[in-house]
């Protein structure tokens, strides 16, 4: 049985070093700011202490690997979709870093835990800069990857209109527009193929599927198709 001021120390710590990571993720605006960190160390910190205080019942490993897996249903809750990109899996990552200080609190491992607090800030703040540099220069790598070309082939009578549609669904994106052109294809007087090549920084399929989907719904277009000029030649 711990006594009541080192209970208290030890939720005390946890309180302290939770806030500490949660001041950087409030700063930061992130949902899971100060509030939810502090409350997830204490919480964590909370069942270690249960466990230290029954030792004949319960093994306080036993309780921290519980604690592991309650918080990775928490830390899902705050992993968003925004279209082809994930949100929120930083934040995530530093709810489960909490849990573990907080559990280091809780069975008395001071000095770790506060180690833990300042490496745990210090990826957040002191690796961001160089988080934003390698995708800079990722980015800048990739601009010259991909070049796609989309050939819709449609009622002759519609094929202006189509081929307005297509620039204006294009310009809406992020690609680069390079040539569009028309032809008829063989044997066939009733339809009209309008072809574009278009570029962008990097491969973007999903997008791109994205674009014929929506274009493909017009009921004047036949088919709709793409593909990337260093995967298939014209």
């Amino acid at each position: 049985m711990l006594e009541w001021w080192e209970f208290a120390l030890r939720l005390g710590c946890a309180f302290a070093l939770g806030a500490l990571v949660g001041v950087e993720r409030q700063w930061r605006a992130r949902m899971a700011g100060l509030r939810t960190n502090v409350l997830v160390s204490v919480g964590s910190a909370l069942f270690v202490l249960l466990a230290a205080n029954t030792m004949e019942d319960t093994s306080p490993t036993r309780v921290a690997s519980q604690v592991v897996s309650g918080i990775g249903f928490l830390g899902a809750g705050v992993i968003l979709r925004d279209g082809v990109n994930i949100r929120g899996i930083n934040t995530a990552a530093t709810i489960w870093c909490a849990a573990a200080i907080g559990v280091l609190v809780g069975s008395g491992l001071y000095l770790g835990s506060a180690l833990g607090a300042v490496a745990v800030v210090s990826a957040n703040v002191l690796l961001r800069p160089i988080a934003r540099r390698v995708r800079k220069h990722s980015t800048a790598t990739a601009e010259i990857e991909a070049t796609y070309r989309i050939r819709v082939v449609c009622k002759e009578s519609q094929s202006t209109h189509v081929r307005a549609m297509l620039l204006q669904a294009l310009a809406d994106t992020e690609f680069t527009v390079h040539s569009v052109e028309s032809s008829r294809p063989i044997a066939d007087r009733e339809s009209v193929a309008v072809c574009a090549e278009i570029s962008a920084g990097g491969h973007q399929d999903e997008a791109l599927e994205q674009l014929v989907r929506r274009i493909s719904l017009v009921s004047a277009i036949f088919s709709v198709h793409w593909w990337e000029l260093d995967e298939q030649s014209d």
